[in-house]
């Protein structure tokens, strides 16, 4: 539904968003007009204190203003759960509702100054409850003004005054001047995101670099969002509705289709070598987070274990270790990985915006120099994650495009850089020159590996790189197929990461607008049955749409409601109605996640209780079973190095593990 427009604006809510905050409100509203009707009943004729006729005025009008404001509250929980998402006709009375509203919070703030001001000069002598009760009152009136005008800025769309309305078929001329008046409102938006993001990272320097990276983000933010009229709720109600599609999809699957692992039915020899090798590897990968990660795994033991080790002066130590002035990162590292000190050639844990850290270790069980690069674990990182564009990426060898995802491509050039020239690596095999080289990383850790890993490929033939989790708009087709020979990729379940890119990203909003638009349920009740679906499972709910009743010759033609849910035609739009893969509709580049892929998956149905035991099984997937995003409560939680190491642990042990994490060993790494 487009935002409601009040007071000569768009907002960033829409008509029928008032149902839960204004039931909210309304029960606050009932409780205190309650309360209040109890004490003036109470004292009703018997005042005795001074500015009791100031009290006693106070009382009256509060009961008065809260019953206009409770009627005004019935009056918009009622009308905003009237229609569908996309059918506002029975909402059509919302804005007048809203001014209603708004204009009762002037005798409320009047009330409000009038209590405060008894309080504090006329309560001598009165009943010390009555004193209390009136305090509550008057500190209840400006909580909720304070909450009103902080959800005021909350859903203040900054580019309210200047969103373009929904294409529609106009002469040549108006055309072009709408197309002039969209490219302003796409410049204004990009600005509006840009200085978003300098706010946030307001403690980061403003340098050359960093602006153009804010600037970068904000014009792939600004055209991935700016092209939709849809507020936050919609996304949230379109989300809750393509999980219960994909789980009909899902339970729907032919059983003998899917592939399964038992005791009985043992892994191939490859896969069941690379899931042991994936064991071990992880394990640096996730060392390399260093103690957040190792405090959040060992809750009980590890802040024991690091406080001995933090705050050391140790001056050996930093002549190899950079950006840890605690010490404490390094101490984790050594932890996690059971290496001496004197394995480490380089440890750095300097950070900024394509400048991640990393660390160079010899793996003498393995016979291995290794270089880990953490993943994201502040706001610089989650800036590299998000410049997201294509950079080119020549490769000597490979014929085809070449290009990769700008942040990590930056980052890998970063760590190249410092291996190479600053002789890094040259030192670690002068130590061990018959060893072989190994570059694995998480997350973004895991795209930044995979990229220096082709880096470095022509200088070192026989490198292999182990990717956990990495995001999958990272490589180019031809790139990603010249590293399925050295780059093994591990991903767990549903994780959201691996699916992620801005052809995948383009084919969910195409998605959601598809589906909600289609929806005929109110949105509140799509909402409550969502959250209710997610926290408790039960069967996905068949939500009728509105294409029930529409003939089948109709069926080619986008609803009226998605088009009027986009304010700018694009390619990714030419045809809602279609189920096309992202890749017949994206105007992006497609990127592809890295190497061979080893998908480990769960064994039984989705939902289980807490102690109930997991057991996983492992196949080799391919990119192409990547290209749209699943959408689960595992989503998020499937990304998680600890998880994705227990899940490998559990998987080369061939033991189930529990749900729970109080089932877990201490010295896992646990989930919570």
């Amino acid at each position: 539904m487009p935002g409601v427009v009040v007071f000569g604006r768009r907002w960033g809510i829409a008509s029928d968003d008032f149902v839960f905050p204004g039931c909210f409100e309304l029960f606050v509203r009932v409780v205190w007009w309650i309360g209040t009707m109890i004490l003036y009943t109470y004292h009703k004729g018997h005042f005795e204190c001074d500015g009791r006729d100031v009290l006693h005025t106070y009382l009256i009008g509060l009961l008065v203003v809260l019953a206009l404001i409770i009627l005004s509250l019935c009056a918009i929980v009622y009308v905003s759960a009237q229609g569908t998402i996309m059918n506002p006709g029975p909402r059509r009375s919302i804005p007048a509702l809203v001014y209603l509203r708004a204009v009762l919070y002037i005798p409320e703030l009047v009330w409000a100054c009038l209590g405060t001001v008894w309080v504090s000069g006329d309560a001598h002598g009165c009943n010390p409850a009555t004193v209390h009760a009136v305090i509550t009152a008057v500190i209840a009136s400006w909580i909720i003004l304070l909450f009103t005008g902080l959800g005021v800025v909350f859903v203040f769309d900054p580019l309210g005054n200047t969103r373009p309305q929904p294409a529609a078929m106009e002469p040549l001329g108006v055309r072009d001047l709408q197309s002039s008046m969209s490219n302003q409102f796409f410049s204004t938006a990009r600005e509006v995101w840009e200085n978003r993001l300098r706010l946030l990272c307001c403690c980061l320097p403003q340098d050359e670099s960093n602006r153009a990276a804010f600037s970068s983000i904000a014009k792939l933010l600004s055209e991935f969002f700016s092209d939709t009229d849809m507020v936050p709720s919609d996304i949230a109600a379109g989300l809750a509705l393509l999980h219960q599609e994909q789980d009909k999809m899902e339970q729907s699957r032919d059983p003998d289709a899917v592939v399964t692992h038992s005791p009985s039915s043992p892994l191939g020899e490859d896969l069941e070598t690379e899931l042991e090798k994936a064991v071990h590897w992880m394990q640096f990968a996730a060392a390399a987070y260093g103690w957040p990660l190792y405090i959040y795994s060992n809750l009980f033991t590890g802040p024991c274990k690091l406080s001995g080790d933090c705050c050391k002066s140790r001056a050996a130590e930093y002549e190899i270790v950079g950006g840890d002035h605690l010490g404490c990162n390094f101490a984790s590292i050594l932890h996690t990985t059971g290496l001496q000190y004197r394995d480490f050639i380089y440890v750095s844990f300097h950070n900024q915006i394509y400048e991640i850290p990393f660390y160079v270790a010899l793996d003498h069980k393995r016979e291995a120099v290794l270089v880990a690069v953490r993943g994201t674990l502040s706001l610089k990182d989650a800036l590299t994650d998000l410049s997201a564009e294509c950079d080119n990426l020549p490769i000597e060898g490979v014929s085809g495009a070449c290009y990769a995802h700008k942040g990590m491509c930056q980052a890998a050039s970063y760590i190249y850089k410092k291996l190479i020239n600053d002789g890094i690596l040259n030192q670690a095999f002068s130590i061990a020159p018959e060893y072989k080289l190994v570059i694995t990383g998480h997350s973004l850790g895991a795209g930044t590996a995979a990229l220096l890993a082709i880096l470095l490929r022509n200088s070192f033939p026989t490198l292999q790189c182990y990717s956990f989790s990495p995001p999958g708009g990272l490589l180019s087709k031809a790139l990603a197929d010249y590293s399925k020979d050295f780059v093994v990729s591990v991903v767990l379940g549903k994780d959201l990461v691996p699916r992620l890119s801005i052809p995948n990203m383009e084919d969910l909003k195409r998605r959601i607008l598809k589906i909600v638009s289609n929806c005929n349920k109110p949105k509140y009740r799509i909402l409550l049955q969502g959250c209710w679906y997610e926290l408790f499972g039960g069967d996905p709910d068949d939500f009728p749409t509105e294409m029930d009743n529409r003939r089948e010759v109709e069926l080619s033609q986008p609803l009226l409601g998605e088009e009027s849910l986009i304010v700018r035609h694009s390619s990714s739009y030419q045809s809602l109605a279609s189920d096309d893969s992202p890749a017949h509709t994206a105007t992006h580049l497609p990127l592809f996640p890295p190497g061979r892929i080893l998908h480990i998956t769960e064994d039984g149905p989705a939902r289980r209780s807490c102690f109930s035991q997991v057991r996983y099984h492992a196949e080799w997937s391919n990119e192409m079973a990547f290209r749209s995003i699943l959408i689960s409560p595992r989503m998020l939680s499937d990304h998680m190095p600890d998880i994705v190491l227990r899940a490998l642990k559990s998987l080369n042990s061939e033991r189930p593990f529990s749900l729970c994490p109080s089932s877990l060993n201490d010295n896992q790494h646990n989930t919570i």
